[in-house]
C-alpha cells in the first residue's frame, strides 16, 4: 500500500536528497511541470542517476504528455535506471495508458528489464474529455497501478478562475473529477490517490482533507513539500481502534459464516460491513510488513 506519494523537481539534487529522508511511500521525480524545458536534459541524468541509488521509497517519474517530443526522452533516459513506475499526465483516456504499455514493453526488453515491471500511474483527469472516458481504464493496461487527479491543467482547460471556493472546498465541477477518479479506480479495481494539497504550510488543514479522502475511498495521496509527507502517511494508516474493531466484525461473522446481519455493539453489522472490515486488516498488515 502506497500512502504518500511526494513530487521532486527531477533537477534538483538538493531537494531528492531531501526527500530521500522524509518518510514517504513514494517519490515522484518530476520532469513535467516542475522543471522548464531547457533543463530538462540535466534533469534527465539527475534523475537517472537517483534511480540508480538505491533510495527506500518507490521511485517514480512523471514523464511529459505523450503527444509532446519530450515524452519520448524522458522514457528512454529513465527506464535504464528501473524506476519502479511512470507516472502519466494529461491522458485523454486509458488509450494513453495502454500506448505507455507498449512502450515500456519495448524499452524494458531493450534494458533487459523484467517484462511488465514498470507500474502506471495516469493524472486522469487533466483534459476536459478524459472525464467521459474514465470507465475504460476497467479494460487497460494490466501495468496500472492506480488512478489519481488533478484541478490545475483541468480548470485552465475550462477557463475558470478558480476551482476552490472561499473555506478551501472544491467547487462542484472540480468534485465531480475527483470522484469520477475514484469511481474509476473503483471500477477498474485498483487504488485512487487523491490530489495535492496546495496550501503546503497548513498542515492541520491537510490532516482533514487526507482524513475525509481515506473515509471516501482514497488509499493515498499525492503530497507537494516533505512536511506534508508525515500527516498524510498518519491519516491513512488504520487507527489501533479500527483495527480492533474490523477484527471484532471479522471474529463476528466468521463464527456465524451462515448468517447475513448481526448485532454488535448495539449496532446491525452487515456483509459489507465485514468486506471493509478485511480491507482495514489487510491495509494494517500491509503497512506493518512495510
Amino acid at each position: 500500500m502506497t500512502r504518500s506519494f511526494l513530487f521532486v523537481p527531477a533537477d534538483s539534487e538538493k531537494k531528492l536528497a531531501k526527500a530521500g529522508g522524509v518518510g514517504a511511500d513514494a517519490l515522484i521525480l518530476d520532469l513535467e511541470d516542475s522543471v522548464a524545458a531547457d533543463s530538462r536534459p540535466a534533469a534527465r541524468q539527475i534523475a537517472r542517476e537517483y534511480l540508480q541509488s538505491g533510495a527506500d521509497a518507490d521511485l517514480w517519474v512523471r514523464i511529459n504528455p505523450l503527444n509532446t517530443s519530450d515524452s519520448l526522452e524522458d522514457l528512454r533516459a529513465i527506464i535504464p535506471g528501473a524506476p519502479f513506475g511512470v507516472v502519466l499526465p494529461k491522458p485523454e483516456s486509458a488509450k494513453d495508458a495502454n500506448q505507455l504499455a507498449k512502450l515500456l514493453d519495448v524499452l524494458e526488453q531493450e534494458n533487459s528489464l523484467p517484462p511488465g515491471g514498470t507500474r502506471i500511474l495516469p493524472i486522469a483527469t487533466e483534459r476536459p474529455a478524459a472525464l467521459f472516458r474514465m470507465h475504460e481504464y476497467a479494460d487497460a493496461t494490466p501495468r496500472l497501478a492506480g488512478l489519481t487527479w488533478g484541478a490545475e491543467d483541468l480548470s485552465t482547460a475550462v477557463g475558470a478562475t478558480a476551482s476552490r471556493d472561499e473555506n478551501g472546498h472544491w467547487l462542484p465541477p472540480y468534485e465531480l473529477a475527483r470522484s469520477l477518479c475514484l469511481f474509476g479506480a473503483a471500477a477498474a479495481n485498483i487504488p485512487a490517490v487523491d490530489t495535492v494539497y496546495t496550501d503546503f504550510r497548513n498542515i492541520d488543514g491537510l490532516a482533514h482533507y487526507a482524513r475525509h479522502a481515506r473515509r471516501d475511498g482514497f488509499e493515498g495521496m499525492l503530497a507537494i513539500h516533505p512536511d506534508q509527507v508525515a500527516a498524510i502517511n498518519d491519516a491513512f494508516a488504520p487507527s489501533s481502534e479500527e483495527i480492533a474493531r474490523a477484527q471484532k466484525i471479522v471474529d463476528l461473522f466468521e463464527a456465524n459464516p451462515d448468517v447475513g446481519a448481526l448485532g454488535m455493539d448495539g449496532e446491525m453489522i452487515d456483509r459489507p460491513h465485514c468486506v471493509q472490515a478485511i480491507r482495514i486488516l489487510e491495509t494494517a498488515a500491509r503497512l506493518k510488513q512495510r
